[in-house]
Parts: C-alpha cells; structure tokens; sequence
C-alpha cells in the first residue's frame, strides 16, 4: 500500500503517519511543499524510533508525483464526496492520498477525479478528522480487505 501526503503542514501527524507505514510495510509519499523541514524533532519525536524505517519518497510537487504513477489507482481522502472508504475494494498497491491539515485536497484535483474520492463518514457538527487518525483509518480498512497481509 502507499499512503500519500499533499503538502502536510504538521510534523507530528506525519511522524504519526509514518510509524504507522513502517508497521504496515505501507510506502509513505510526500509531496512538496511541505510545512516543516524533515530534520525537525517533532516528526522524529512522533515517529518515535520507526522514523528512520520510514520507506520514504519525497516528490517535489503533484505533478511530478502523478508523471512517475501514471496508470496507478490513486483514491482521495476527502469530506467532499459520498462514496465512503469502506465501499471501495483496495488492491494490494493502491495509493491513498491525504490533503493538507488546513484545506485538504485542492478542488481541482478532486473534480479531477471524482469517482475516486472517498470520506469517512462522520457528523456534520466536525469540518473533519485528525490526519493521522484518518490515515490509519483508510489504511486499516484496505488492509482488512486484504486480510491483514502487509507482505512482510
């Protein structure tokens, strides 16, 4: 599996994320821009001693993400849209990709892709969930479609 984040803002969701990653054998993407610099104590901190386990790619901007992933199934974290992530069936090098803590996926690539955005469903009183805790959502329910086998 791959989990990937469109130009995070916060370090400790990231650390977050990628300790999950690396005890999901799950490939962790970043996109710049980034809001932190990876040297930063608080993503180490929050990716506590896994971080340096993190199998890490760093792509310097969307475009080039999608040029190198062309053809790859790719679904879209979002709160806007309906199709619910436990509705989709995940294949085992599926891409998940997270938006930005303080906006989340750009519009554009959403319209973009509409048959491929998926939410978590949720009250209407919250504008969303925390990224981390959405990621390990997302990514624990494709992983139970796929009987927890992180081919280790």
């Amino acid at each position: 599996m791959n989990i990937v984040l469109l130009n995070p803002e916060i370090p400790y969701n990231t650390g977050n994320i990628g300790r999950s990653c690396v005890l999901t054998n799950t490939k962790l993407h970043l996109i710049k821009p980034l809001g932190f610099s990876l040297d930063e104590k608080q993503i180490k901190r929050s990716g506590l001693d896994y971080w340096h386990l993190v199998d890490l790619k760093v792509w310097e901007s969307y475009d080039e993400f999608m040029e190198a992933n062309k053809g790859k199934k790719i679904y879209y974290a979002t709160t806007k849209t309906k199709q619910k992530y436990s509705d989709v069936r995940f294949e085992e090098n599926d891409f998940i990709m997270f938006g930005p803590e303080s906006r989340g996926i750009p519009e554009n690539i959403l319209n973009a892709n509409k048959d491929m955005c998926i939410t978590i469903p949720m009250i209407k009183m919250g504008r969303s969930l925390n990224l981390s805790n959405s990621a390990a959502i997302i990514l624990y329910e494709a992983f139970r479609q796929l009987n927890f086998n992180f081919n280790e």
